[in-house]
């Protein structure tokens, strides 16, 4: 199965529907005989659900550059220093504003990292880094670590279960905290791994497959499975500390999110469209927001996945759905500031002024942050055929130029300021896993298996 029909938008999965809203259970806290008082909990625990979900009026269906807005500047932060990137997004906010790293745009080395892209094996994680270590997990759920200065191996583990059930799989990431990383599977497990060694601490198994990595905060995995239910699990010990469940969705991208965190409040997103705020120690809801729209024109717009991580930024959370939604919402509030009608499967990128994100038709669109106007949109498959037009990866900001791969096996470099090319680099094999920045060095791994450095 190619990169394509893996996370495009015609590649979804029809899933066994849960029914019912939103809920929170404590494990041990409750009758495991799911008696009246349980019953009970969930039921008033659905009704805050309905009363707390925000529905997104219906939006302009044409996208535009605001004429207030053209040949405007705006404030961009200046390239800074990133140690370490121990998050698919390199904060637990997943958000890092301009990395100061790549400044040739050349590539430096690549190494083989283990099974790529088939029709059996799927590279979903992207890179995460610590202490100047790679670690990176192949189609086939070999975790590996790498000197981050040459590529070098320094231990490889194969996380697949001894176990025969569930004995082909696929999807999965990675997280780093105080040492250790924490990989999801979907061999169904969230496994600990010692960050030097390589060697397996405790081993955890859950109900559905996990195509998302965790998310690791204050002594916490978090990490979302295909049935939309978002597990809590102890650090220490392995020991499921909550869980919640979201809508159930019969039919999803075969991407998936990993949460955000500011302080105590974790920000997640589902297949369902919703967006959801819950207190980290317990998963209480804060706030349930949805981004889709009331009425929708075709069948892909019933597609509601929110399929890039939500990206915390100063006081706001920026989202983009499949079903036509871009939205800034408040962290506290759960209120929408505003909406643009993008349909993406990425992760957007926040820095200054600037919301950036790439759409599923290819576009870069640049967006005011405080207005919800956009700035400028940048049709990276403009005048191409349809065969030649290709997919385009999270964007990232290295070096004040904003990156984005594709499918077709091309890292762009762009002006943020204007969407020029001001770079152009052939990776040998397609990308669609966002790239991370840290170092000095950018780093990207190809659906054929590699880890391509560029300096």
């Amino acid at each position: 199965m190619t990169s394509r029909r893996l996370i495009g938008a015609v590649a979804v999965t029809a899933l066994l529907a849960l029914g019912g809203c939103s809920t929170v259970s404590k494990v041990g806290s409750l009758n495991p005989f799911h008696g009246k008082d349980r019953d009970s909990k969930s039921a008033e625990a659905k009704a805050k659900s309905h009363a707390n979900r925000i529905p997104v009026i219906a939006l302009n269906d044409q996208l535009k550059v605001a004429d207030a807005l053209k040949g405007q500047d705006f404030l961009l932060p200046a390239p800074a220093p990133q140690a370490d990137w121990p998050t698919p997004g390199g904060t637990l906010e997943q958000s890092v504003e301009n990395v100061d790293a790549a400044p040739a745009f050349q590539i430096a080395w690549k190494k083989a990292i283990g099974l790529g892209d088939s029709r059996r094996h799927h590279i979903t994680a992207p890179p995460i880094s610590a202490g100047g270590v790679l670690f990176v997990m192949d189609g086939g759920s070999t975790v590996s670590a790498h000197d981050g200065k040459t590529g070098d191996t320094l231990w490889r583990v194969n996380i697949m279960p001894k176990s025969k059930r569930d004995h082909e799989a696929w999807g999965g990431g990675l997280a780093y905290s105080d040492g250790k990383l924490y990989a999801s599977s979907g061999y169904r497990e969230v496994v600990q791994i010692d960050a030097k060694t390589g060697a397996v601490g405790w081993r955890i198994r859950s109900e559905a497959p996990l195509h998302a990595a965790p998310t690791v905060a204050d002594g916490r995995v978090f990490v979302v499975d295909v049935n939309d239910e978002l597990l809590a699990y102890d650090t220490a010990s392995g020991l499921q500390l909550w869980t919640y469940q979201a809508l159930s969705e019969p039919a999803r991208i075969l991407a998936a999110s990993s949460s955000a965190v500011a302080n105590d409040t974790l920000v997640t997103a589902f297949a369902s469209g919703e967006l959801v705020a819950l207190r980290a120690a317990n998963g209480s809801e804060l706030w349930n927001n949805s981004l889709s729209h009331v009425s929708r024109s075709n069948a892909l717009s019933e597609i509601r996945d929110i399929a890039g991580r939500p990206v915390i930024y100063k006081t706001d959370v920026f989202a983009v759905s499949h079903a036509d939604v871009l939205a800034a919402v408040d962290l506290r509030t759960g209120t929408t500031r505003w909406t643009l009608p993008v349909s993406a499967i990425t992760t957007p990128w926040a820095s200054g002024d600037a919301i950036y994100v790439v759409d599923q038709a290819g576009q870069v669109i640049c967006i005011s942050r405080d207005s919800g106007q956009v700035y400028w949109i940048r049709d990276l498959n403009a005048g191409l055929k349809k065969k030649k037009r290709a997919m385009w990866s999270s964007p990232l900001m290295a070096g004040s130029r904003l990156i984005t791969l594709s499918n077709k096996g091309v890292a762009l470099a762009l002006n943020p300021k204007t969407g020029a090319t001001v770079g152009t680099l052939h990776l040998g094999a397609g990308g669609l896993l966002g790239p991370i920045a840290v170092n000095g060095l950018v780093y990207a791994v190809t659906e054929g298996g590699q880890l391509v450095a560029i300096r």
